[in-house]
Protein backbone atom coordinates (compact mmCIF):
# COMPACT_ATOMS: atom_id res chain seq x y z
CA UNK A 1 0.00 0.00 0.00
CA UNK A 2 1.08 3.57 -0.60
CA UNK A 3 0.35 5.67 2.48
CA UNK A 4 -0.23 9.36 1.76
CA UNK A 5 1.30 12.05 3.92
CA UNK A 6 -1.14 14.84 4.80
CA UNK A 7 0.69 17.06 2.30
CA UNK A 8 -0.16 14.64 -0.51
CA UNK A 9 -3.89 14.90 0.10
CA UNK A 10 -3.62 18.67 0.68
CA UNK A 11 -1.83 18.96 -2.67
CA UNK A 12 -4.69 17.12 -4.35
CA UNK A 13 -7.41 19.17 -2.64
CA UNK A 14 -5.64 22.53 -3.08
CA UNK A 15 -4.20 21.83 -6.55
CA UNK A 16 -0.60 22.13 -5.41
CA UNK A 17 2.39 20.96 -7.54
CA UNK A 18 2.21 17.38 -6.20
CA UNK A 19 -1.45 16.96 -7.25
CA UNK A 20 -0.57 15.25 -10.54
CA UNK A 21 1.75 12.79 -8.78
CA UNK A 22 -0.97 11.98 -6.24
CA UNK A 23 -3.47 11.39 -9.03
CA UNK A 24 -1.03 8.91 -10.60
CA UNK A 25 -0.66 7.10 -7.26
CA UNK A 26 -4.43 6.92 -6.83
CA UNK A 27 -4.71 5.51 -10.35
CA UNK A 28 -2.22 2.78 -9.48
CA UNK A 29 -4.46 1.61 -6.64
CA UNK A 30 -3.88 0.39 -3.10
CA UNK A 31 -3.56 3.86 -1.54
CA UNK A 32 -4.40 4.78 2.04
CA UNK A 33 -4.12 7.59 4.55
CA UNK A 34 -4.00 7.48 8.33
CA UNK A 35 -7.11 8.93 9.94
CA UNK A 36 -4.79 11.33 11.78
CA UNK A 37 -3.28 12.57 8.51
CA UNK A 38 -6.74 12.81 7.00
CA UNK A 39 -7.78 15.15 9.83
CA UNK A 40 -4.64 17.25 9.28
CA UNK A 41 -5.33 17.38 5.53
CA UNK A 42 -8.90 18.54 5.99
CA UNK A 43 -7.88 21.17 8.52
CA UNK A 44 -5.00 22.62 6.50
CA UNK A 45 -6.78 22.54 3.13
CA UNK A 46 -9.67 24.54 4.57
CA UNK A 47 -7.88 26.81 7.04
CA UNK A 48 -4.66 27.54 5.13
CA UNK A 49 -5.64 27.09 1.48
CA UNK A 50 -9.27 28.22 1.72
CA UNK A 51 -10.73 25.12 0.09
CA UNK A 52 -14.44 25.07 0.93
CA UNK A 53 -16.00 22.26 2.91
CA UNK A 54 -18.23 21.56 -0.09
CA UNK A 55 -15.22 21.28 -2.41
CA UNK A 56 -13.39 19.02 0.03
CA UNK A 57 -16.41 16.71 0.22
CA UNK A 58 -16.92 16.63 -3.54
CA UNK A 59 -13.24 15.83 -4.15
CA UNK A 60 -12.65 13.43 -1.27
CA UNK A 61 -15.88 11.52 -0.76
CA UNK A 62 -15.83 9.73 -4.16
CA UNK A 63 -12.23 8.62 -3.62
CA UNK A 64 -13.15 7.01 -0.32
CA UNK A 65 -16.51 5.65 -1.49
CA UNK A 66 -15.03 4.07 -4.63
CA UNK A 67 -12.16 2.51 -2.70
CA UNK A 68 -9.41 4.59 -4.32
CA UNK A 69 -8.39 5.91 -0.90
CA UNK A 70 -8.59 3.77 2.21
CA UNK A 71 -8.72 5.53 5.56
CA UNK A 72 -6.57 3.59 8.03
CA UNK A 73 -7.81 3.97 11.61
CA UNK A 74 -5.38 5.08 14.31
CA UNK A 75 -5.47 1.95 16.43
CA UNK A 76 -3.85 1.55 19.83
CA UNK A 77 -0.92 -0.37 18.32
CA UNK A 78 -0.34 2.34 15.70
CA UNK A 79 -0.52 4.99 18.45
CA UNK A 80 2.11 3.11 20.45
CA UNK A 81 4.36 2.82 17.37
CA UNK A 82 3.88 6.54 16.61
CA UNK A 83 5.00 7.42 20.13
CA UNK A 84 8.00 5.12 19.77
CA UNK A 85 8.96 6.65 16.41
CA UNK A 86 8.72 10.16 17.84
CA UNK A 87 10.73 9.22 20.91
CA UNK A 88 13.46 7.61 18.84
CA UNK A 89 13.75 10.13 16.00
CA UNK A 90 12.41 13.57 16.93
CA UNK A 91 15.10 16.21 17.43
CA UNK A 92 13.93 19.77 18.07
CA UNK A 93 16.67 21.49 16.08
CA UNK A 94 17.65 18.89 13.53
CA UNK A 95 14.71 16.59 12.83
CA UNK A 96 11.30 17.98 13.67
CA UNK A 97 8.61 15.35 13.26
CA UNK A 98 5.04 16.27 14.06
CA UNK A 99 2.94 13.75 15.88
CA UNK A 100 0.93 13.38 12.65
CA UNK A 101 4.19 12.55 10.82
CA UNK A 102 4.83 9.84 13.39
CA UNK A 103 1.34 8.39 12.83
CA UNK A 104 2.11 8.33 9.11
CA UNK A 105 5.35 6.46 9.71
CA UNK A 106 3.69 4.10 12.21
CA UNK A 107 0.86 3.31 9.79
CA UNK A 108 3.21 1.95 7.16
CA UNK A 109 3.55 -1.81 7.38
CA UNK A 110 6.17 -4.07 5.84
CA UNK A 111 6.14 -3.64 2.06
CA UNK A 112 4.30 -0.30 2.16
CA UNK A 113 5.67 2.99 0.91
CA UNK A 114 5.02 6.54 2.02
CA UNK A 115 4.16 9.34 -0.43
CA UNK A 116 5.75 12.50 0.99
CA UNK A 117 7.52 15.73 0.15
CA UNK A 118 8.88 16.05 3.69
CA UNK A 119 12.65 15.43 3.91
CA UNK A 120 12.43 14.57 7.63
CA UNK A 121 9.72 11.97 7.03
CA UNK A 122 11.74 10.56 4.13
CA UNK A 123 14.85 10.36 6.34
CA UNK A 124 13.08 8.50 9.14
CA UNK A 125 11.27 6.24 6.67
CA UNK A 126 14.68 5.21 5.35
CA UNK A 127 15.89 4.48 8.87
CA UNK A 128 12.79 2.34 9.44
CA UNK A 129 13.22 0.48 6.15
CA UNK A 130 10.10 2.00 4.57
CA UNK A 131 10.25 2.99 0.90
CA UNK A 132 9.02 6.39 -0.18
CA UNK A 133 7.27 7.79 -3.23
CA UNK A 134 8.90 11.24 -3.33
CA UNK A 135 6.53 14.11 -4.07
CA UNK A 136 7.46 17.64 -5.12
CA UNK A 137 7.04 20.30 -2.45
CA UNK A 138 5.55 23.71 -3.29
CA UNK A 139 8.88 24.70 -4.90
CA UNK A 140 9.15 21.46 -6.89
CA UNK A 141 11.88 19.88 -4.74
CA UNK A 142 11.64 16.19 -3.89
CA UNK A 143 13.17 14.51 -0.83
Amino acid sequence: MTILDAYALIALLADEPAAADVEVLLGEGDVGISSVNLAESLDVSRRTYGVSAHQVRSDLDPLVAQGQLAVVPATESIARRAASVRGAHYRRRSLELSLADCFLLATAASGDRIATADPGVAEVAGKLGVDIAPLPDSLGHRP
